[in-house]
């Protein structure tokens, strides 16, 4: 849980731990920024902190010194993970130095590029768009991703304008560089569900600050110049919300006037090659933080309809209303905007009178698309709670409110006061604008019958109204005291009579018309209600039906879920999963078998080999004849003698030769089955 204040910003951890003594839950607190923000006498002031929508440890802080930061708060809590210094060059026509002062940001929705983008408010009203922002480790959809990076490949480098090419492919790197998955997406079969932001910076440009957004009426007429006749005060609060196909931009003023824009062209990245960011690399050269200076580039003439996409260009503003919540003349700073979770086109304001509940009734692009036409109707300001408290001189009697959803489907407001109370209001589950269609529904003229035959009109609208208000005489209340008997008292009888007879009586009689001659139609309603009746229970039998066979399937699935888990215990109890690395006595061990094999083996067989070249060599050789007869026997003999210790000593050598191979055979099995069990 956040906790913004005056003397700073930090995080809660609610899963606390409960104190033996007191039997209380203590939680931890943890500031955020220390080392930037509430430093002694720092003039820096927080402007405006939310939650990341697409990270849960990521934190976006706008500050005064106009340098909007994330921080991410498992690494590093004190020192921002990302920084953005807003250099507008001076936009603004007002001469005054606090005229482009940033005031309020706000994260895009899940929406094209949207989700990477981030909103800026300008005290002046201007705002601004800082586009591709994403924070590292934060995790979006696979085909929210997919659908960008196709767009950009058949929008962008199709393109016949080569700065829209160069833009298409900037986008396109830096969307591989950040999710490599859409590279390794044409290798791979399957697909994940998700993908996660890896840390990567463009090292060659810097994200360019879009804007400012023009505005633009429905005649596509800008209405940039009539700003200062329209508005009191100067901008106080932003809020972005997506509603169906449409992205709202709703700036507060401090006059109490809310505008209303919505975006009349999608947004695109834009980068700016004038300056590089400034990158901090961790020691394995991964990426730990970036900081960046965000200008706009230089201002081009957009043109509505020019369908080239990718130049650059801002996206525009479409003016859908301005509302006036008839705050005091007072101008405030207090205003503040909230989406309802259950409802997005309705939008809570917290102001010093209270809260009020804003209704978006008119969508360009959703009543667009929608297969019923829908006529513009303004925005429906309904007030949900009131303090009382109409002088703004006074504090305001609500600190903070938070608009949650519960698991049922129910809406609350919780809020706090400055006596340091907490407030819980419970909202309709049926909506307001549920209730206006349901009543333009009724008493619309035109609708009579339903394709189902169901009656939408079942009596006339001047029925449901009721008989009109009788509207006594001016002189009713001073002939109080005039007799019934008297010509004045007749003729005051007689004039109330003819008033009842003209309201009463006569409604009376159109009623007892209406219901006199409304048989056939309630009958033909009753049978229509009848067959469909009648067709619900053939397909809740249908259902019936159905059920058993899902049944049987479950169980069926179930039985070979149990196989599978069995098949899955038997092959973990395999052997060859439990391998264990060799030690160091088996690596010696292996080295020095190794070294026998390859050397001394080697050299055994070679002198084997050479004892049989001689062998054979001096079986082939002629003996030598003598003279003496006497000596011929002895050599004879001596040479029989070298032959049988040769065979002996060459049969020795083939016994060792069989033996050391039927070890060397042994050794080898021993360690080929010592390799297989460590791979």
């Amino acid at each position: 849980m956040l906790l913004v204040g005056v003397e700073g910003v930090q995080v809660m951890d609610l899963y606390g731990h409960t104190s033996v003594e007191e039997n209380a839950i203590i939680c931890r607190n943890v500031s955020i920024g220390s080392e930037i923000y509430f430093i002694g006498n720092s003039p820096l002031t927080v402007l405006q902190v939310s939650w990341h929508p697409y990270s849960n440890m990521h934190v976006g802080i706008l500050s005064s010194d106009s340098v909007f930061r994330i921080f991410y708060l498992s690494i590093d809590i004190g020192k921002p993970e990302q920084q953005f210094y807003l250099e507008p060059l001076q936009q603004s026509k007002s001469s005054h130095a606090a005229a482009m002062c940033p005031v309020d940001f706000s994260f895009g929705g899940d929406h094209m590029w949207d989700r990477f983008s981030v909103f800026i408010l300008f005290s002046d009203g201007s705002c601004f768009i800082i586009c591709a922002v994403v924070p590292f480790g934060s995790v979006h959809k696979w085909e929210s991703i997919l659908e960008l990076y196709h767009d950009a490949q058949a929008t962008g480098l199709k393109s016949s304008d080569p700065k829209a090419v160069n833009n298409a492919r900037t986008a396109i790197s830096w969307l591989e560089g950040t999710f490599p998955e859409l590279v390794q997406h044409h290798r791979d079969t399957g697909k994940p569900k998700t993908l996660k932001a890896r840390p990567f910076v463009l090292l060659d440009s810097s994200v360019a600050l879009q804007g400012p957004l023009s505005s633009i009426r429905h005649d596509m007429s800008s209405t940039s110049g009539d700003k200062k006749a329209v508005f009191e005060g100067h901008a106080v609060s932003f809020l972005y919300t997506l509603v169906g196909k449409d992205s709202i931009l709703i700036t507060a003023w401090g006059g109490g006037q809310l505008q209303i824009d919505a975006l009349a062209d999608e947004i695109q990245p834009v980068w700016n090659s004038v300056s590089a960011p400034k990158i901090l690399f961790g020691s394995s050269d991964q990426i730990l933080g970036a900081a960046t200076i965000c200008e706009p580039k230089e201002k081009s003439l957009l043109k509505l309809d020019d369908p080239t996409a990718w130049l650059g260009h801002a996206p525009p503003l479409l003016r859908l209303a301005v509302v006036d919540l008839a705050l005091p003349k007072k101008p405030t700073s207090t205003l503040v905007m909230m989406p309802d979770p259950l409802d997005p086109k309705r939008v809570f304001c917290v102001h010093a009178g209270g809260i009020d509940s804003i209704i978006l009734h008119f969508l360009p692009f959703t009543s667009s698309t929608s297969s019923k036409k829908e006529r513009m109707r303004p925005p429906s300001v309904l007030p949900v709670l009131t303090t009382g408290n109409g002088d703004s001189s006074l504090p305001p009697l609500l600190c903070g409110c938070l608009p949650v959803l519960d698991p049922f489907g129910n809406s609350w407001i919780f809020g706090i006061t400055s006596a340091n109370e907490c407030v819980v209001l419970q909202m309709e589950t049926i909506l307001r604008t549920d209730i206006d269609k349901l009543r333009e529904t009724l008493l619309s003229d035109g609708e009579k019958m339903g394709d189902t035959g169901t009656p939408y009109t079942i009596i006339s609208q001047e029925l449901l109204v009721g008989p009109k208000p009788i509207l006594l005489p001016a002189s009713a209340a001073s002939s109080r005291s005039v007799s019934a008997d008297s010509i004045e008292g007749r003729s005051m009888l007689n004039q109330y009579f003819t008033l009842l007879h003209e309201n009463y009586v006569d409604y009376g009689y159109k009623v007892y018309f209406e219901l006199q001659h409304h048989g056939p139609q309630v009958k033909k309603m009753i049978g229509n209600q009848a067959s469909r009746i009648q067709a619900i229970q053939n397909k809740l039998l249908e259902v019936e039906e159905n059920h058993e066979k899902i049944e049987d399937r479950i169980d069926e699935a179930l039985k070979r879920h149990s196989s599978l888990e069995d098949r899955l215990l038997k092959l973990r109890n395999l052997p060859g999963l439990h391998k264990k690395p060799l030690s160091k006595a088996e690596r010696d061990f292996k080295s020095e078998l190794d070294r026998l094999t390859g050397i001394e083996l080697g050299a055994l067989h070679s002198a084997i080999e050479a004892l049989n070249a001689r062998l054979k060599k001096h079986q082939l050789s002629p003996q030598g004849k003598t003279k003496s007869p006497q000596l011929r026997t002895p050599v004879r003999n001596r040479a029989e003698d070298e032959m049988q210790q040769l065979k002996s000593s060459l049969e020795k050598l083939s016994l060792l030769n069989s033996e050391n191979n039927r070890k060397v055979k042994l050794i080898e099995s021993t360690l080929k089955s010592k390799e297989s069990s460590i791979d």
